[in-house]
C-alpha cells in the first residue's frame, strides 16, 4: 500500500460475511465515500445468480472494470473511498491495488455453514444461500503479503468497524 496514496478500503469476502453493514460502518467512521459492489452488478450477473448459476470470470469481468473505475476515480480525486466487494480471487485484489496504490483490505473470514444460514436467513438478496460453496470454491484469502488484515466476521460489525479504522488512521 502506498502510503501516500488516497486510502481505499475494499471490505471482502463471502456473502453473508457483512461486508455491506461493515463497509457502511467503516465509512462512516472514517468519513469517506462508501460504494456496494453488489449494486454495481451488469442485470445479466444479477439474474444468472437469481437463478442459482454461480458466476465466472467471464462474468465477472465488466463488474471488476467497473470496480477498478470506481477505485481509479477514488483515487484520482483523492477522495478515497470504502467498497464491499467478496473479491475473492488475489488476481481481482491484484488489479484493484493496480489502479489504486492506497488500496487496503479487509477481510472478513468466516466459516462456510455460518455464512449460508447468514444468506439463508436475509431477504430480498439476488443471491440464493446454495450459491455461498461456490464462492468457497474460489476463495484465495487475503495473503501476508497483501496490505490488509483479517478479522473473523462473528466479533460483532461495530467492533471490527472500531479496529479496521484504527489499523488505518494511522496512514491518513
Amino acid at each position: 500500500m502506498n502510503e501516500e496514496a488516497p486510502l481505499v478500503v475494499v471490505v471482502m469476502g463471502v456473502s453473508g460475511s457483512g461486508k455491506s453493514t461493515v463497509g457502511r460502518l467503516l465509512a462512516q467512521r472514517l468519513q469517506l465515500p462508501f460504494v456496494e459492489a453488489d449494486d454495481v452488478h451488469p442485470a445479466a450477473n444479477r439474474a444468472k445468480m437469481a437463478a442459482g448459476r454461480p458466476l465466472d470470470d467471464a462474468d465477472r469481468e465488466p463488474w471488476l472494470r467497473a470496480l477498478s473505475d470506481w477505485i481509479a476515480a477514488a483515487t484520482r480525486s483523492g477522495s478515497g473511498g470504502v467498497m464491499a466487494c467478496s473479491a475473492l480471487k488475489r488476481a481481482y485484489r491484484d488489479a484493484f491495488r493496480r489502479v489504486g496504490p492506497g488500496v487496503w483490505f479487509l477481510y472478513l473470514t468466516l466459516d462456510p455453514a455460518a455464512a449460508g444460514r447468514r444468506v439463508a436467513a436475509r431477504t430480498g438478496h439476488f443471491m440464493p444461500a446454495h450459491l455461498v460453496a461456490s464462492q468457497y470454491d474460489v476463495l484465495e484469502p487475503l495473503r501476508a503479503d497483501e496490505p490488509g488484515m483479517t478479522v473473523e466476521a462473528t466479533r460483532g460489525s461495530q467492533a471490527i468497524a472500531a479496529t479496521a479504522a484504527a489499523a488505518v488512521e494511522g496512514r491518513r
